[in-house]
């Protein structure tokens, strides 16, 4: 059953927006931390590990001061595709207030960037966020939007210490202002004592908090006449989808959306539809690593991956529901069919059924030079020793740039934006407790072109992305209920050689841009 209910919140957790305009809401009873459940994504959170300093305990009496007073404001200058942009720089806490007594539960981090000289009538604002759900925004801000970005190879591997940071050509201050914010227990964010934590961890608490920062923020800024834009990565893509529901219902509407690697709705990696999902990335992974057939070698990415996606929606699915009941001659076949695809043996595919998970795929693959595919970026590859075994401590793509974002950001904030936080910044987890609800917002984004049919939505997708894989994106994207004219007019896709962080990838974040300015320019024209 799929719930339309699901950002009606516990009283207490309304952090500043009326539940009134919710049409099908019901009353949750008491107010309460929420029950938890285990986290999921990149930077899922952990319980606290007795002993260990760097993990947030929400079960502690008292906690550090939260900061407070005014952003810190600094003065920049950037020159993008020719075009010269002087802008401010805020950094600072927003203060997210219980609706019903007034008290601030907690201050979320942020930076805001705003051109000089533009009125607010004029110039869009997008609010961007990552994901986990733990994960601070650090990655949208130092690696794809903001306008400085940590310095990688074209590639996206981290060269050689030491760890430095650049002017990024593809900003999108050309097109919008930009506010990255933190979630609670991520970056800097703060609840004000421990025990508040666990009011915002959830899906329809954050929903909540983020909600009630775009509010504030609007306020505090001046900004209710600029055209409003979200922008989420992974997770990040539950919240953007939930958010913009939450705020037109509130009569707050957002004018775009950009979701990128997305996942919105759990029932496109369940059952044997995960197999189908997940396919067309091991397909376009055994490309990049030259295994499938000749005559599929020769193909380019957009190719290929138009013929991944149609033999695995067809033959192959045909074959997963018809199972026992395949004819030999059906099997063997669709068998040969996988392999063509795959350049797995034929032994290997019929010995699993058909049914190739990730981490049978990832050791399976490159299994002769000892190596794994990473979940991330499957384009990472790394030695394992044990070539039986189905996982690593870690993810290849994600250990490449881990460190070099939280190194250049540090040093970004305290010498070009002056902010200077001896707290922990948790880049990924360690500030937040176990989250609660379930991780399918697609019936708010529904919920939201029902209620403002003129707003517009871009989806981008990685090819080498396990984590959140192009066909459950394109599955969730076919099922979603809209009218036939936000389907044709309103919904832009795009796919790139990349993996889940796609702007690590130069190339790729080149396309994504210009794909961007595109979908900016397209929708503020229908404004």
């Amino acid at each position: 059953m799929r719930l339309h209910s699901r950002l009606l919140l516990f009283p207490c957790l309304i952090l500043g927006l009326s539940t009134g305009a919710f049409a099908q809401g019901q009353n949750r009873g008491q107010a309460r931390p929420p029950q938890t459940a285990p986290g999921g994504g990149r930077g899922g959170a952990q319980a606290p590990a007795v002993g260990d300093f760097f993990r947030f305990d929400p079960s502690a009496p008292e906690g550090a001061a939260v900061p407070s007073g005014p952003p810190v404001v600094t003065h920049h200058q950037i020159t993008v595709h020719g075009e010269t942009i002087s802008y401010d720089a805020h950094a600072g806490f927003m203060p997210i207030k219980n609706a019903t007594t007034g008290e601030v539960m907690g201050n979320l981090f942020y930076t805001y960037y705003a051109k000089d000289g533009a009125s607010a009538a004029s110039r869009p604002v997008t609010f961007c966020f990552n994901g986990g759900p733990g994960s601070g925004t650090i990655w949208l801000h130092m690696g794809a939007f903001g306008p400085k970005r940590v310095k990688l190879e074209p590639n996206g591997l981290t060269p050689a210490p030491p760890i430095t940071y650049e002017d990024n050509p593809d900003t999108l201050l050309d097109v919008s202002d930009l506010v990255f914010i933190d979630a609670m227990g991520t970056g800097w964010s703060r609840p004000t004592k421990p025990a508040n934590g666990p009011y915002f961890w959830g899906v329809d608490n954050d929903i909540a908090a983020f909600g009630e920062f775009v509010r504030s923020f609007l306020n505090q800024y001046d900004r209710w006449s600029s055209l409003r834009f979200l922008a989420g990565e992974s997770y990040g893509t539950t919240r953007a989808a939930g958010l913009a529901g939450y705020l037109t219902s509130q009569k707050i509407p957002v004018q775009g959306v950009f979701l990128l690697s997305t996942i919105i709705d759990s029932r496109s990696r369940q059952g044997d539809l995960s197999f189908v999902s997940l396919l067309p990335t091991e397909i376009m992974t055994a490309w990049y690593y030259k295994k499938v057939a000749p005559d599929l070698q020769k193909l380019g990415a957009d190719e290929l991956s138009r013929q991944a996606i149609q033999f695995a929606g067809h033959e192959y699915q045909q074959a997963l529901y018809d199972g026992a009941r395949m004819t030999p001659e059906q099997k063997q076949k669709v068998v040969a069919d996988l392999h063509r695809f795959t350049g797995l043996s034929e032994a290997f595919i019929d010995q699993n059924d058909l049914r190739i998970s990730l981490g049978r795929f990832s050791t399976e693959l490159l299994r002769d030079q000892h190596k794994m595919t990473s979940r991330l970026d499957s384009r990472f590859a790394g030695y394992i020793a044990d070539g039986g075994a189905q996982s690593t401590p870690f993810d290849f793509s994600n250990a490449n740039i881990d460190n070099s974002f939280l190194t250049a950001f540090e040093n970004y904030a305290r010498h070009d934006l002056n902010f200077k936080d001896d707290d922990i910044y948790y880049v990924l987890g360690g500030g937040i407790g176990p989250w609660s609800g379930s991780y399918d917002t697609v019936v708010n984004l529904e919920d939201a072109f029902a209620r403002n049919p003129r707003m517009h939505l871009f989806v981008a997708m990685g090819y080498y992305d396990f984590a959140t894989v192009y066909g459950a994106v394109e599955w969730t994207l076919a099922q979603m209920h809209v009218s036939p004219e936000v389907r044709a007019h309103n919904i832009m896709t795009a796919h790139y050689e990349s993996g889940h962080m796609v702007y690590i990838d130069q190339p790729a974040s080149t396309k994504m841009h210009a794909d961007l300015v595109k979908f900016y320019k397209g929708t503020i024209a229908e404004k």
